[in-house]
């Protein structure tokens, strides 16, 4: 039997969400000019780097799906240079032939489950179709490895997603059997970002469009409230209106969710004593409570959001397994099923993005 057959066993990990890139490619990040030379975030993280900081679920982990790491770009063509290089990076560890300093080994190519690049969506279906032809013709043999693009719009002015070109490119998209990563940000972006992903999603899905479109990290709520002050005296509003917005999101039966992102939005973490995972458990319990009702585990997929789990997260050695830990209590609270539990650990990444596993 292949392992996509049985990609709901709960030994299984899959990790729906991580960012790489080698040292040499910081100064073409577009947030590299607001860290500092100290930021957990100012130094490689590829794969010699992820490889250690999930050592203790090796035996598990069956790989992962990259996503783009917000490379200088733009929706011209002459600005897409940055964006296309990522690319040539991870199809270099998909093949196992790395460049000296790059951080990666030729047996790691079989970790690369899935890669979802930048791409120009505002620009329209034709400008769209050209980036992903040339995404294409990088790709060669590997092109199965594309599952998807993302623009991210958490950072974008109000408005874009309801652009015309916007909403043509992401039914060319869907059209082409692509899913689309959204990345929108409550807490520091405004909820103004949800309601226009709302609106944008009825526009994409009003003609039948079936675009898998994969919601990332919760849409970033605000997880500064504990949990008694987002539900006090009828909900605070930074909780009521994302609940409306996440539940508005579920009623698409094309829309997934990423169960990720929580350690950048909750406060920071002391790297010495981090918080008791059963705390975090109750502390964002009202949030997970709406997702696990308005997408259901079949729909919600695990994700480390590594290295920027590492941020607000108990330090670089820790991130990932307490939020692995994390996780791991947040589905014994919901009473999930072992087969629920494997959807979430592995077996819903593998449906909305196709992932083709190995057979085992």
């Amino acid at each position: 039997m292949s392992s996509q057959q049985d990609s709901g066993a709960s030994r299984y990990i899959v990790d729906s969400h991580i960012h790489l890139y080698a040292a040499s490619h910081i100064p073409s990040l577009n947030w590299t000019g607001d860290l500092a030379a100290d930021h957990p975030l100012n130094r490689q993280y590829s794969l010699d780097e992820y490889r250690g900081a999930t050592r203790d679920r090796s035996q598990e982990l069956r790989g992962f799906v990259f996503l783009e790491t917000d490379r200088k770009s733009g929706l011209r063509d002459t600005q897409w240079q940055d964006a296309l290089e990522e690319v040539d990076f991870l199809f270099r560890i998909a093949r196992g032939s790395p460049r000296e300093g790059e951080g990666h080994r030729p047996e790691d190519g079989g970790l690369v489950l899935g890669i979802v690049p930048w791409a120009p969506v505002p620009a329209g279906a034709t400008a769209l179709a050209k980036y992903v032809g040339q995404v294409q013709e990088r790709a060669g043999e590997e092109w199965p490895l594309v599952k998807g693009f993302r623009y991210l719009v958490q950072d974008k002015p109000a408005g874009v997603m309801l652009q015309e070109q916007f909403i043509e490119g992401l039914q060319w998209l869907g059209g082409h059997g692509l899913t689309f990563d959204l990345g929108v940000d409550a807490r520091s972006g405004g909820i103004h970002q949800l309601q226009e992903a709302c609106t944008m999603m009825e526009r994409v899905y009003a003609g039948g469009n079936g675009l898998r479109i994969i919601i990332n990290h919760f849409c970033k709520p605000n997880l500064r409230l504990s949990a008694r002050e987002a539900l006090a005296n009828g909900g605070h509003p930074d909780f009521t209106e994302w609940k409306d917005c996440i539940e508005q999101m579920g009623r698409h039966e094309s829309t997934y969710m990423k169960l990720s992102g929580f350690f950048s939005e909750l406060p920071e973490q002391d790297e010495s004593s981090p918080p008791d995972v059963a705390a975090l458990v109750e502390r964002t319990k009202p949030w997970v409570d709406v997702v696990f009702k308005a997408f259901g585990p079949s729909r919600i997929m695990f994700g480390s959001d590594w290295p920027v789990c590492n941020v607000g997260g108990p330090g670089v050695v820790k991130s990932w397994s307490h939020w692995h830990e994390l996780v791991e209590a947040i589905l014994a609270s919901q009473e999930l099923t072992a087969d629920e539990q494997a959807q979430i650990w592995s077996g819903t990444a593998v449906k909305a993005y196709g992932i083709n596993l190995p057979v085992s």
